[in-house]
This record gives C-alpha cells, sequence and structure tokens, in this order.
C-alpha cells in the first residue's frame, strides 16, 4: 500500500532526479543551528567549523580534555564507511551542532551523527567516471565550508554547489570554470568570508589561467574574480594588478594558460581584514615556451593578499620567480603572532613544494625568514631583505636534463600543518624526492590536453638524503628556523596534523594507524587502527566528551576515537 509518506518520500526522490543529483536521507532532520560569521570569528573550540577549525588555519584545537597524560584511554567510538566512490580521502571533516560532514572520491558528501557516526544523510553529484574532467592527481576532494545552513563544495567538473546542511538538498549551484574545453577541475575546500564563498582551481598541469572566485554565498552570483596571471594584453585587462603582471612576461604566453591555478591554500585575518591564496605553478612548466625572453612571471609561486570584499590586491609575495620546477605556494599557510626579535609579528607560514619554511609579516608581505627543511638543490638560500631564491647554477634548464631538489611532488605538498601556540612548533609531513628536469623540444599546446612542455624525467632521492629518512613528520619551530624534533614516516605520504592543549599532536606516521605524540618531545603515547592512506584529524567536544576523528582509506572510512 502507498502511504502518505512513501508518497512524500517518492516526490523527494523524483526532485532530486530531475535536477541530476542524488541525495539520499536516511533521517528526518531538524535544521541544524545556523553557522554565521561570528560563529567563524569565534571558532568554538567544541566544534570544528572551518577547514583549519578557525580563520587562521591553525588546525590547534584548545580542548585538553584528552591529553598528554590521559591520551591511552582513547578507544574507538565508532566508524563508520562513506559509501562513497572509491578515488582516494584528502578531507577534513568539519563538525557543527553534532553533525560531521565529510567529503569523499568524486565531489560526494556525506553527513554522519558526529556522536555515533549514523549516516543522515549522503549527496553523491553522479559525475562520469570515465569521459570527465582531466585530472592531475585523482578524483579527490579535501572538504567543504558551512555557513548560515548550507554547505559549499566544489565538484571536479567546476561547479560550485550549495547544500541544505540538515538534507543534503542542492540550494544553488553555479558553474565557477572560463572555459568548459579547459582541463580546470576542484579539489580544494572553499572558504567563506564576510558572506562570500572563496574557491579556487586546479588544471596548470593541462594547460589554463589561474583565477580565484568569490561567489555571494546566499545567492551563488559572482561577487569578483582574481585573475592570477595576465591575459591577451590587446584584449584589456580584467583589473589593474594585471596590467603590473604583464611587464613580467615576455611572448604570447596566454596561448598556452600560463598557470598560477590556486587549487589550495587559503587563510584570513578579520583584524586586518586580509585573506591570502596561494597560487600555483606556470603552465607549461619550462619557462622558455610560456615565457621565452625571461620574466619574473607573476603571479605565478605567490602567496596574494586580498581584500575580500573587493577581491583587490593588497600585496604580493612571490617565492620561486620565473617558476619552472612545479614549485606552487598553494600548500597550507598559517597565520600567528610570534615573539621574534624583541618583539610581536604578526606573520603568515608557510612550507612550500619548494623545501624553504617561510616566515612573511602578514600585514605588508615583507620577508622575515626562511630556512631549508629538506634538501634543497634548485637554490643556494634566499636573499634575507628580499626572500628571493638565490638560484644555483644551471637550474634553468633547457633540453639537456637537470636533476634538482626537491621534485613535483615537493618537501610538502597539500597535507594540513598545524601550529601549537604553546609549544611554539608547526608540524607536517615532509617527503625527501629529485626530479630530472628537462624541455621537451617538439612540445606542442593541445587545448585540454597534457601541456607540461617536459621530456619524460626519472624521480630520485637527493645524494644529500643518505642515510637520513625520506620521508618524515617534523616538528618546525618557526623563530629559530630549525626542527625541533622529527619521526620517520612508513605510511605512503602520511596525513595531516592536528595540535591541541592537551600537549597532543596526532597524525598518521604508519600506514593503519592514528598516532598521538607529545607536542614538545615527539614521545609516541597512543595509536588506533584505521585503514591506510589516512586524511587530516580533527577534535570536537560533544555532550561532554572529547573526540577525535579521522578518514581514511581508498575507499573512504572515518574512524572517531573517544576516552
Amino acid at each position: 500500500m502507498i502511504t502518505p509518506m512513501t508518497r512524500l518520500l517518492m516526490a523527494a526522490a523524483l526532485a532530486c532526479s530531475m535536477i541530476g543529483v542524488r541525495s539520499l536521507t536516511l533521517a528526518s532532520q531538524s535544521a541544524p543551528r545556523r553557522v554565521d560569521e561570528a560563529s567563524l570569528r569565534a571558532a568554538n573550540p567544541a566544534e570544528w567549523l572551518g577547514y583549519g577549525r578557525d580563520y587562521a588555519e591553525t588546525h590547534y584545537s584548545p580542548l585538553d580534555q584528552v591529553s598528554a597524560t590521559n591520551v591511552a584511554s582513547l578507544r574507538p567510538a565508532w566508524t563508520t564507511d562513506l559509501g562513497t566512490p572509491a578515488g582516494g580521502i584528502e578531507t577534513t571533516p568539519l563538525v557543527s551542532d553534532g553533525i560531521m560532514y565529510v567529503t569523499g572520491p568524486w565531489s560526494t558528501v556525506v553527513a554522519l551523527d558526529a556522536a555515533t557516526g549514523a549516516v543522515k544523510w549522503r549527496w553523491d553529484p553522479q559525475l562520469p567516471r570515465q569521459g570527465g574532467p582531466r585530472l592531475c592527481c585523482g578524483p579527490v576532494n579535501r572538504g567543504v565550508a558551512l555557513y548560515d545552513g548550507r554547505l559549499y563544495v566544489g565538484l571536479l567538473d567546476m561547479r560550485l554547489v550549495a547544500l541544505d546542511a540538515a538534507t543534503g538538498a542542492v540550494a544553488w549551484e553555479t558553474q565557477t570554470s572560463i572555459d568548459l574545453a579547459d582541463a580546470y577541475s576542484i579539489t580544494g575546500a572553499p572558504r567563506v568570508v564576510k558572506g562570500k564563498v572563496i574557491i579556487g582551481n586546479g588544471g596548470a598541469e593541462h594547460g589554463v589561467r589561474g583565477y580565484i572566485s568569490a561567489y555571494d554565498a546566499q545567492t551563488g552570483k559572482l561577487a569578483w574574480r582574481f585573475f592570477t596571471v595576465p591575459g591577451n594584453p590587446a584584449s584589456g585587462f580584467e583589473h589593474p594588478e594585471l596590467e603590473m603582471a604583464a611587464k613580467t612576461w615576455t611572448g604570447e604566453w596566454w596561448r598556452v594558460g600560463g598557470g598560477g591555478t590556486a587549487w589550495d591554500g587559503m587563510a584570513y585575518d578579520p583584524d586586518a581584514d586580509l585573506l591570502y591564496v596561494g597560487t600555483g605553478n606556470g603552465s607549461p612548466w619550462a619557462r622558455d615556451i610560456r615565457s621565452p625572453g625571461g620574466g619574473d612571471n607573476l603571479f605565478l609561486s605567490s602567496i596574494l593578499a586580498i581584500r575580500p570584499d573587493t577581491g583587490r590586491l593588497v600585496w604580493h609575495f612571490q617565492q620561486a620567480p620565473g617558476e619552472q620546477w612545479d614549485y606552487t605556494a598553494t600548500q597550507p599557510m598559517i597565520l600567528a603572532n610570534l615573539q621574534i626579535g624583541g618583539r610581536e609579528r604578526k606573520v603568515l607560514m608557510q612550507a612550500p613544494k619548494n623545501g624553504y619554511f617561510y616566515v612573511i609579516d602578514r600585514l605588508t608581505g615583507e620577508f622575515i625568514s626562511g630556512e631549508p627543511f629538506a634538501p634543497v638543490t634548485w637554490a643556494r638560500g634566499l636573499d634575507p631583505k628580499t626572500g628571493r631564491p638565490i638560484e644555483a647554477p644551471g637550474v634553468r634548464y633547457g633540453v639537456d636534463p637537470v636533476t634538482l631538489a626537491p621534485g613535483p611532488p615537493g618537501a610538502h605538498n597539500w597535507h594540513p600543518m598545524s601550529f601549537h601556540p604553546g609549544a611554539g612548533l608547526v608540524y607536517f609531513p615532509v617527503r625527501l624526492n629529485s626530479y630530472e628536469y628537462a624541455r621537451d623540444p617538439n612540445f606542442t599546446y593541445t587545448k585540454g590536453g597534457a601541456n607540461l612542455g617536459l621530456g619524460r624525467g626519472r624521480f630520485g632521492i637527493p645524494a644529500e638524503a643518505a642515510g637520513r629518512p625520506t620521508q618524515f613528520f617534523v616538528a618546525w619551530d618557526p623563530v629559530a628556523q630549525r626542527s625541533h624534533w622529527q619521526v620517520e614516516i612508513t605510511d605512503a605520504g602520511g596525513s595531516g596534523t592536528l595540535a591541541t592543549a592537551g600537549n597532543l599532536v596526532f597524525f598518521s606516521a604508519v600506514g593503519g594507524e592514528l598516532g598521538a605524540y607529545e607536542a614538545r618531545t615527539g614521545a609516541k603515547l597512543w595509536r588506533g587502527d584505521t585503514a591506510p592512506g589516512a586524511a587530516t584529524p580533527i577534535t570536537y567536544l560533544l555532550r561532554g566528551r572529547q573526540y577525535v576523528a579521522i578518514a581514511a582509506g581508498r575507499e573512504g572510512r572515518v574512524y572517531a576515537f573517544a576516552p
């Protein structure tokens, strides 16, 4: 017999099918408490409302119920299979009002009861597994943003979608691509700042032009767009910063894209009202192809400080002028106040692919310090006044191969790092690697295709790494600019990190487990079983109980631990 409730569910299913998505609701939902701008600024310690928990992207929690003295009492609380397609997990979950929101491969989103792991709803945009967007590095997704009763997720096909946080129903969607024939994609988590959803994109390996977009959180209407590299000067410049940037390019770079995609790291300082965005590598990689007369090629491999209301640039800092090694500046960044030289400095910290740990004045963009955290052969050091790299001889490769460290995987990649203000340390995974670079003399640009401009090179381990672990987690002192302690990684790449006021750091250094380490010494205090291939842990307090949770495994599973 068809009951009224059955008719209601059938109608809901029909509505979902008409907008081309699948949203599965397994339990009736009351509307979750709405997250507003004040909530994001306050960053309630009991919840995890943003990608880095707070606007400063510290991945640090003030919770201390679980501490170095009692962490051994952590036990499995629940575990849930996300039921998403396989493809790799890189997500950082959010938790608000007792609900956890987590993304899986192929831009899927799942809402879970944060106390039990029960599935509230599941949303799948049903992207084509074959014939879909060209992807650099797998069908991954790093997370959602939460604001005013909605979740915001970027899709591999470049759509930005707003979902009702209670039901998973689509509120609005917009196509963010400026050219669907180009191989753009979104794998990063959006951020919400002052009622605007900020999103970048990837695709520099395929010859695209990078940009950052801001959309009204309520309507999905485009508020502003900042292009990270200039287009054809004959067509005019979309915003005034590009006229200055164009002076650092030569030839007809716009015909091959240029690159500079902003595919990951962002942070926001509410007091300074500055949004910080990291930009990516050149496209094609070989500068001789895209800019044959040389030049710094702004704004490749740069940190940009932007006014979130207008999208106008305040300052920029370029890490690899004339970038041609895939040395992106898109890696996670952290904002903090540090005592340096006898005074407090408001800083931005980043450990990008190129192997240097940067400390920059976040108000002005002034370079403060930078030292290598891994073997570096592409540069002899950084200019102490400007931070400009002092390039080693021969690094501007041509058709003859040159082996340099780090290689394209970078000394540190997408994995979120955390900052413990009490210990004064930053925690992140490091990978030692090198690559044999050479320009392809027969390169031809193909729109939407692979457009590196490189010949076939070889990956390796730098000679400077002899006798050392090739992968490790480091506790880095950003003031002294040196390693404080490190732990060898046996997992493939490790995970992101979480620091807590309980004097703990959580990360996955060993495949199939989450570990807890003493924040100041690195002593291992606890381990919990997970699937291999962990993403980034979070912690939250629910009904008086502190949980530590992480997603792991190629198929996608969430593991929660509690005393």
